[in-house]
Order: structure tokens, then C-alpha cells, then sequence
């Protein structure tokens, strides 16, 4: 399987974000990786369903294009794998999971759900979520949190409500599947979708690399951005096998 290039030689990218955010987390890979692709970030805020959801992006997606999901777009790129595999050329999966929700993470979401509708201004990730969200390294860099919180505000309340009641099922069997080219990303401290997560998932695709990011955790694209789009380049630009 090759990969498609537009008219000025370079990749067509579909690059899909995670719960509340939005290009922001894709800003440093749309600098880095410019050279050699025709990036595209999908909008993953509209629809009520993983299935409509990945409707929505197909619907403005190029022809055939690599696909790169970060955390929930990780899930909608499997989605996307069910609907239209032969669209995607190499699969990109970061900081993500294959596995259906816990009961105990299921329970998690409602809470969280319930936090939201209580009285008063949405601020998108508060200090607990950013404790699980990024590196406990990373907790005193005033740059990086203002970012994602400005970041998860301004998506706001209803796109949080809405994407957290999108129903992840198990992707096993379209990983199994996918036999073209595919990286996994995985910050090595990720509190949300650990380190083992991401081992299973190369397990399920032995084509796949693995790239596990040291001092980081669930943001990587964020956190550590040279390493993010240097694996990706490399992912790019690889021969399929």
C-alpha cells in the first residue's frame, strides 16, 4: 500500500484530536511536519456518535490520506478503519486505546458529567484533570497548562458533554485487520490510557512501532512535540510493508 500525494508531492494527513481540543494539540506537528504533508485536523465536536462523528470528518477528508488519532480520535480512526479502510494509507495511533470503557471508567465519565452540569463557569480541565492529563514534570510549565486549559474552555461544556458520551467499543478486530503501515505513540508516565494499552495495541498490528515518549504523559503532542513529529516523520515516510 502506498501513500497518496497531492499535487505538490506532499501527504494528504488527516490529523484527529481528543476530548475537548481542538487544533491547538496538533499546532507543533502542522509547523514540523509542513514540509511534507498537506495536514487537515477533523472536527470531532458535532455529532452524538463514534459512527457520526467519523461520518463527519470523512465527509471533508481527502480522497486517501494518512490518519494520525490522538486519545478519543484514536478511537474515531478506528471507527473510520470500519467505514472506509481503503481511504487510509498509514494509521497513526497516540496515546489512545483499542479496549470498550470499564464499567469503572464508565462510572468515571458520569461523574465527570455530572461535575459539569453543577452551577457555575465551565474551565475545561481543572487542576485534577491536568494531574492526570500531563506529567507531573510538566505540572509548573505555566505555558503548557495555560494552553490546554484555554484550550479545553473554549471548546466548553457542551462539546465535554458530548464527546463523553461517545460509545468507545472494542477495536481488536479492525487493529487485527489493518495491515498497512502504523505507529503508536505513548507518553511513558500516560495516567489515562497507560503504557500497557499501547504494548496491546502493537501486538494486535506487528507491523506497528512503538514509540514510548519518557518524561510525558497523556498530552504528548503537547508535551514533548519534537518527539511527536519526529515519530511521525519517520511513520510519513516510511516504506509500506
Amino acid at each position: 500500500m502506498q501513500t497518496n500525494q497531492d499535487s505538490a508531492g506532499k501527504i494528504p494527513l488527516l490529523l484527529l484530536p481528543g476530548l475537548l481540543n481542538d487544533a491547538t494539540l496538533w499546532q507543533a506537528q502542522l509547523d514540523d511536519l509542513a514540509d511534507i504533508a498537506d495536514c487537515q485536523v477533523g472536527d470531532l465536536t458535532r455529532q452524538d456518535s463514534m459512527r457520526a462523528v467519523a461520518e463527519d470528518v470523512l465527509a471533508t477528508a481527502p480522497a486517501q490520506f494518512a490518519l494520525a488519532g490522538f486519545s478519543l480520535g484514536g478511537y474515531v480512526a478506528q471507527e473510520i478503519l470500519r467505514i472506509a479502510p481503503q481511504r487510509v494509507s498509514r494509521l497513526a495511533l497516540l496515546d489512545t486505546s483499542f479496549k470498550p470503557d470499564s464499567p469503572e471508567r464508565a462510572a468515571q465519565r458520569v461523574a465527570q458529567q455530572n461535575s459539569v452540569r453543577l452551577p457555575g463557569t465551565f474551565h475545561g480541565f481543572g487542576d485534577k484533570l491536568m494531574r492526570s492529563y500531563i506529567d507531573a514534570s510538566r505540572l509548573e510549565d505555566h505555558l503548557l497548562v495555560d494552553t490546554v486549559r484555554s484550550m479545553t474552555s473554549r471548546l466548553g461544556a457542551e462539546v465535554f458533554l458530548r464527546q463523553s458520551r461517545l460509545q468507545r467499543v472494542d477495536g481488536s478486530q479492525v487493529l487485527r485487520d489493518w495491515s498497512g503501515p502504523a505507529l503508536i505513540v505513548c507518553g511513558r508516565n500516560d495516567a489515562i490510557t497507560p503504557l500497557p494499552v499501547s504494548e496491546a495495541m502493537a501486538s494486535l498490528m506487528p507491523q506497528s512501532s512503538l514509540v514510548v515518549i519518557d518524561d510525558c504523559g497523556h498530552l504528548a503532542p503537547l508535551e514533548q512535540p519534537e518527539q511527536v513529529s519526529a515519530a511521525m516523520r519517520s511513520w510519513l515516510l516510511s516504506a509500506a510493508p
